[in-house]
């Protein structure tokens, strides 16, 4: 289970994927709860800090091996959010270490009430092809 699942959670098939023997799970959150972290806190500057746009959102993905269910940390992960009709944002994806595990995050500007394409690159090293994987994050409620 993913810890900040009152906002996005893997029980929801369209934030879990699995893909090229890897299991995806994504979260979204609004940027404003990192910015709530109190000064010295390693997540209040993460990625640079968080937007001061109140449209800004935190995605978060975390990889593991579908066989083994070990944590990914080698991985280089782009992702693209877009909501209908549009190209979207995208942008590589930082490791960050949170609780002693690697997940990869970045913000991203999401404007409104939409039905977000998140689409993520994973390229590991020693692997020729890259796993694409896509999900669905509806923020129209």
């Amino acid at each position: 289970m993913i810890p900040w699942g009152g906002f996005a959670s893997a029980a929801e098939d369209s934030l879990s994927r699995t893909a090229e023997g890897l299991s995806v799970y994504i979260g979204i959150i609004p940027a404003e709860i990192v910015r709530g972290h109190l000064p010295g806190h390693p997540e209040k500057t993460m990625h640079g800090g968080a937007p001061r746009s109140g449209r800004a959102s935190h995605l978060v993905a975390a990889i593991f091996d579908a066989a083994s269910g070990a944590r990914v940390s080698d991985a280089t992960v782009t992702a693209q959010i877009s909501g209908l009709g549009l190209s979207g944002t995208r942008k590589t994806l930082d490791a960050m270490e949170i609780a002693n595990t690697v997940s990869y995050g970045g913000f991203f500007d999401l404007p409104g009430r939409d039905l977000y394409t998140v689409k993520l690159t994973i390229q590991r090293p020693g692997q020729p092809k890259p796993a694409s994987l896509e999900f669905k994050y509806d923020r129209r409620r």
